[in-house]
């Protein structure tokens, strides 16, 4: 008889995985995400909705922001476009995240590109991003982008092992990011 090991997949944001998420952001926190200095979308979120996300009605309205993110019309500051966030789960735990941005600004040509993702530091070494990554590809797909630009900064070589083995082929250097770009099919 077989068991059923649940793998991680990839989820819409959802309120089911709030304590492991809360536990996720300590984590993140914990490494300096969030300070000021921090522009990662990660840092934002933990700056802009951190202190809301323990209670369970704060964290609701996290994810219904978060999920509306995707629509074209929801409000969002200058110069952001759509994204769609997804959550990398297994068995009700918060893993990490990625966000597909569904198209790409002069900036985000230069910082950012389609798809950025983080892993939880406790979730790390594990092949999480790599498989969270090709999971992606097929959504960003479905969104037209046809060649995902994929960064990732210089001196992180785990990072940029990622995205090579999703088969990201290397455009060039732009100040610290090394720029890739993947094909989604």
């Amino acid at each position: 008889m077989g068991t059923n090991v649940a793998m991680p997949e990839l989820s819409p944001p959802t309120v089911r995985v709030h304590a492991s998420f809360v536990a996720a952001m300590s984590e993140f926190s914990a490494e300096g995400r969030g300070d000021p200095a921090d522009a990662s979308m990660i840092g934002g979120e933990i700056r802009e909705f951190g202190c809301r996300w323990s209670a369970a009605d704060g964290f609701a309205a996290y994810v219904d922001w978060l999920r509306s993110q995707a629509l074209e019309d929801s409000p969002r500051p200058e110069g952001y476009v759509p994204s769609t966030t997804l959550w990398w789960v297994e068995d009700g735990e918060y893993l990490g995240r990625l966000a597909i941005r569904h198209r790409l600004t002069p900036h985000l040509r230069q910082v950012g590109g389609h798809i950025g993702y983080d892993v939880r530091p406790s979730a790390r070494r594990r092949g999480h991003a790599t498989a969270m990554l090709r999971a992606a590809l097929p959504v960003a797909r479905g969104l037209d982008i046809g060649s995902a630009l994929v960064m990732c900064d210089v001196t992180n070589v785990a990072s940029r092992r990622v995205i090579e083995a999703n088969g990201g082929i290397f455009e060039d250097r732009c100040g610290d990011k090394l720029r890739f770009w993947v094909p989604t099919a």
